[in-house]
């Protein structure tokens, strides 16, 4: 597995359930800023999807990743809200209140 991947990996693995965190904020932790496209597609190659909560990683406006993720249409919104994430009606998530937050 790429090293790179791997970390990203770990890092997801620490978002606590009922937070998410945004692919940026990934990268930041990574030290590789400029990398949020590169934590997304890391995610998107997930191979425990299990042990690995790709489902808790949103976008810097807390929209969800596309259709093709986690089984179906649907299903990244299924998971968050099982674990007690609400939705705006414009269907983002509330990163004052929902985000992991972590200093950098």
């Amino acid at each position: 597995m790429d090293s790179f991947f791997k970390k990203v990996y770990e890092i997801v693995m620490q978002i606590p359930s009922g937070k998410v965190a945004t692919y940026g904020q990934i990268a930041k932790l990574l030290n590789a800023p400029r990398s949020s496209r590169a934590v997304g597609y890391a995610l998107h190659k997930n191979p425990c999807h299990e042990k690995i909560p790709c489902h808790r990683v949103v976008n810097k406006e807390g929209r969800l990743s596309g259709s093709f993720a986690f089984g179906g249409e649907n299903m990244q919104r299924f998971y968050l809200e099982q674990e007690g994430i609400e939705f705006l009606e414009d269907g983002t998530i509330d990163l004052d209140k929902f985000g992991w937050k972590i200093d950098f």
